[in-house]
C-alpha cells in the first residue's frame, strides 16, 4: 500500500451529508504499523513530492496552496515539518496567520491573505488563514467590533455572505491557476488534553503553551460546530476539504502527503521541451564547453 491510496477517503466530495461526528479522530484506515514503517512509507511519498515539486517549478504554470487549519495541539507545524522538510524551500513559503495587525483590519478580511498567495511554480502553505474568521471570529462575535464594518453589514447574515466570499475567492484563484487544497486536523478533545499536558511537563515544550489555550478549549463545542458548518458550506471541487485524523501524528503526515502527491500527480506537469532554435543553440553552446581547454 502506498500512501496517496489511503487519501480519497478523508477528501468531503459530498458536503451536504458532511458531519463532523461521524469523523474519527482516531482512524489510522485499518493500518497496524510500527513507526518504522510509517516512516518509510512516508519516505517514499516526500521522494515523489520532491520530484512533482521540480516539475511544478520548472513547468511554471500552476501554483498550489496549502490551507492548514486546526483545534490547538493538533499537529499543524508537526506536519510542515515532516511533509515539507523535504522540498526545496526556494519554492516553498510558509505564513502563519495570528491576530491581524491595525494595518490589516483597515482592509477586507481576505485581503492579508490575497497579499501571500504562491506565485506561480510555487507551494503556499498557510497555517491558519482566511477560515479564522468564520471560525475565531465567529465564536467571539465581539471581535466584529476591531473590523470596524458598518453596522448594516454586520448583521446575522454575515456568516454566510463570508462562507460566499470564500468560496467567490477561491473559485477565482482556480480559474487562474492555483490548486487550492485545505486540510482540517481533526484531533479528539482528550488528544488535546494529553498533548496539553505533555507541553506543559516537557521544559522544551512549555513556552508552546498559552493559558489562552485552556480558555478556548472550554468552547470546544462551539469550535466543532463552526468547522463543521464552514467545511460543508466551502468544500468544492476546485478546493476541497480534507478531514484528517490527528490523533496518531504519523498517520496525519501520511494523509497529508499522500493528498499532495495525488493533486500534482493529476496537473500533468512536465519539463518545459526545448526545440527549434532554442535546441539548436543548446548544442552550440555544448559543443563550445566541450571544446574549451581544461
Amino acid at each position: 500500500m502506498t500512501i496517496s491510496n489511503i487519501t480519497k477517503r478523508f477528501r468531503v466530495d459530498s458536503p451536504d451529508k458532511f458531519r463532523l461526528a461521524e469523523c474519527d479522530p482516531n482512524d489510522c484506515h485499518g493500518l497496524t504499523i510500527d513507526k518504522s514503517e510509517a516512516k518509510a512509507m512516508l519516505a517514499e511519498g516526500l521522494e515523489q513530492l520532491v520530484e512533482l515539486q521540480e516539475r511544478l517549478y520548472a513547468d511554471d504554470r500552476w501554483s498550489v496552496l496549502i490551507v492548514l487549519q486546526a483545534m490547538d495541539a493538533a499537529g499543524k507545524d508537526s506536519v510542515i515539518k515532516h511533509v515539507m522538510s523535504g522540498l526545496n524551500p526556494q519554492g516553498v513559503e510558509v505564513h502563519s496567520f495570528k491576530q491581524p495587525s491595525v494595518e490589516e483590519l483597515n482592509h477586507n478580511f481576505l485581503w492579508r491573505a490575497a497579499q501571500r498567495l504562491p506565485e506561480r511554480g510555487r507551494i503556499g502553505i498557510f497555517n491558519r488563514s482566511y477560515y479564522e474568521e468564520v471560525l475565531v471570529v465567529r465564536v467571539h462575535p465581539e471581535l466584529l467590533d476591531r473590523q470596524r464594518l458598518p453596522n448594516s453589514l454586520a448583521g446575522k447574515d454575515i456568516w454566510q455572505q463570508r462562507f460566499e466570499d470564500i468560496c467567490g475567492f477561491e473559485r477565482h484563484l482556480a480559474r487562474n491557476g492555483t490548486r487550492i487544497m485545505k486540510f482540517f486536523l481533526h484531533v479528539s478533545k482528550e488528544e488535546q488534553r494529553k498533548r496539553f499536558l505533555d507541553r506543559i511537563d516537557e521544559p522544551a515544550k512549555r513556552w508552546k503553551f498559552s493559558m489562552g489555550d485552556v480558555a478556548e478549549r472550554k468552547l470546544w463545542d462551539k469550535y466543532e460546530h463552526a468547522y463543521e458548518d464552514l467545511i460543508r458550506q466551502t468544500s468544492r471541487p476546485e478546493a476541497p476539504w480534507f478531514v484528517v485524523p490527528a490523533d496518531h501524528k504519523w498517520f496525519t503526515r501520511m494523509v497529508v502527503a499522500g493528498a499532495l502527491v495525488q493533486e500534482l500527480q493529476a496537473l500533468g506537469l512536465d519539463f518545459p521541451k526545448i526545440e527549434g532554435k532554442a535546441f539548436k543553440e543548446l548544442q552550440e553552446a555544448a559543443k563550445a564547453l566541450k571544446e574549451e581547454k581544461p
